[in-house]
């Protein structure tokens, strides 16, 4: 793809107003609570658009566009929608409590409910999972879009991602990473918004859109659909939605930095609005690149993976495309710098402060910080352009498979936790250790990965279902058995504004209904 001088002076200007700003804004960043919480001041315009900046990446332009193209159409819209209502409840059910207590990171929480061992697993499990699956298939999903559309080299694309993330991560923390959100994620959805127009255009026009893809614009699939059944929706989507929304440290941390649970609660319901027209600007487009260049993508060598990154190759004329090529590349970059700066976060919080120097000074943690960052982009780098082998079935069901080892068991000792006061912490840490094996099994008998010994195929979200609702059980059980003389005491920060306002509970009313009203339009 050519680029012409314009080109390439957008997209220079606009990553050097980013990085200006948010390394000028995070200069002063000396403690651990202003480097991995911003000084926990961060205002709810800032935690929005961040929390859709972290979540919407070229993991979600590739991956999600990518399956929109491919089997599952609009249906995959369902990781939106549904996150938008799932949002309205982190809002009013997990972010109090999480705000009351004070806490750097959601680990932290589990040994105030339960024991340090719940808080350990969890927050060993989240690093596994973010060095070698979220920071890896956020790179590998970047490297892909600038490979396919500035046909540059997959592995050098993934390194100059990841250079331009660790800089203004290491050097300012939160603070950094939500200012250059900030630009990022407008840049997204203005740059989203562009290629659907243009590629209504392309398909000629809106009626014609919707009269040749009447097939892909269903958001119910069959209960025997392979990837996203309806079934999924009823229980397997919501769990992980809960995860990633509310306990998933590289997306709750932003909200843990909220000046008041006003500016906390209102910021989540703005990201939840936002949700609810990201499918119109990523699916969409998806579908739209499997009208136009269905033979590419489905032809040998190709793969739905590519289906927006050539609508920006063969769409977007030259004066945009250096917009776009920013878009896309602040997309990758604002959620890579999000996941290293979480994943320093837990590692600096959650294990060498609590294991290795209990009496480390803010000099240490921030300079500790500083250096994990760089040794998990490091390492990400070295195994994203694996990524593309074809046994991975596309970046984002990769993303989503792995993290049922971890998710429904998270999920199930917080929802458990706070609702039965009673559960102790034998109940907490066995759910912790007990998903992983649970999933393996499923995934190794009835996901068609071993062909030899797969029993029947059940999809990776029922698989989910089912490990949580055997968890749940096995909770259950142990509570019955053992359960708790007195309640713990959870710790509580008085000097917090927790005041909430009338106005986030209307919004969140709003959001519900018109993700209801979307369900039945495109049932």
């Amino acid at each position: 793809m050519q680029l012409t001088f314009l080109d390439i002076s957008v997209f220079v200007g606009f990553f050097v107003v980013v990085l200006s700003v948010s390394m000028y804004k995070s200069r002063k960043e000396r403690t651990g609570e202003d480097y991995f919480l911003a000084g926990r001041s961060l205002l709810w315009p800032f935690i929005g658009l961040s929390l859709i900046a972290a979540n919407i990446s070229t993991e979600q332009f590739v991956g999600m566009s990518g399956q929109g193209a491919g089997s599952v159409g609009l249906a995959i819209a369902s990781y939106e929608w549904m996150g938008a209502i799932t949002l309205v409840v982190v809002a009013f059910f997990f972010l109090p409590k999480f705000l009351r207590s004070g806490i750097y990171t959601i680990p932290e929480f589990l040994e105030y409910r339960y024991n340090s061992a719940a808080r350990a697993i969890m927050a060993f499990y989240t690093m596994v999972i973010y060095v070698g699956v979220t920071i890896a298939s956020v790179l590998y999903s970047g490297g892909l879009a600038m490979k396919t559309i500035f046909d540059l080299d997959l592995a050098t694309s993934v390194w100059i991602i990841g250079a331009i993330a660790a800089a203004y991560t290491i050097w300012g923390g939160l603070k950094a990473v939500a200012w250059a959100d900030l630009f990022q994620g407008s840049a997204l959805i203005i740059g989203g918004a562009i290629v659907m127009v243009l590629g209504f255009i392309a398909v000629g026009g809106v009626p014609e859109f919707f009269r040749a893809n009447t097939d892909k614009l269903h958001m119910i699939l069959p209960a025997d659909h392979p990837i996203l059944p309806w079934t999924a929706l009823v229980i397997g989507l919501w769990i992980p939605n809960f995860y990633y929304w509310g306990l998933n440290q590289f997306i709750s941390q932003r909200s843990l930095a909220a000046k008041s649970l006003r500016h906390g609660q209102l910021g989540v319901i703005f990201a939840a609005i936002l949700k609810l027209t990201i499918p119109f600007i990523i699916v969409f487009p998806g579908i739209m690149a499997f009208q136009l260049y269905k033979g590419q993508m489905a032809g040998p060598g190709g793969t739905f993976d590519a289906a927006y990154p050539l609508l920006i190759r063969n769409l977007v004329p030259m004066g945009l495309r250096g917009f776009m090529f920013a878009a896309i590349a602040g997309a990758v970059i604002s959620s890579l710098a999000s996941v290293l700066n979480s994943a320093s976060t837990i590692f600096t919080m959650d294990l060498f402060k609590r294991y290795w120097k209990k009496d480390a000074s803010q000099k240490s943690i921030v300079t500790t910080g500083r250096f994990m960052t760089l040794l998990f982009v490091l390492v990400g780098c070295f195994i994203a352009p694996a990524l593309g082998n074809p046994k991975f079935g596309g970046i984002f069901t990769y993303i989503q498979e792995f993290q049922g080892y971890i998710s429904p068991g998270i999920l199930a000792a917080f929802v458990f936790g706070l609702i039965f006061k009673k559960a102790p912490a034998s109940a907490g840490v066995t759910a912790l250790l007990g998903c992983v094996p649970i999933y393996g099994l499923l995934h190794i008998f009835f996901s068609g990965v071993f062909e030899s010994i797969t029993l029947v195929k059940i999809a990776f979200l029922n698989r989910m279902a089912i490990t949580f609702g055997l968890v749940i059980m096995i909770m259950a059980l142990i509570t019955w058995l053992k359960p708790l003389i007195k309640p713990v005491q959870m710790p509580v920060r008085k000097e917090f504004d927790m005041k909430p306002i009338p106005l986030v509970k209307y919004l969140g009313i709003g959001v519900v209904v018109v993700t209801i009203a979307l369900y039945i339009i495109f049932w």
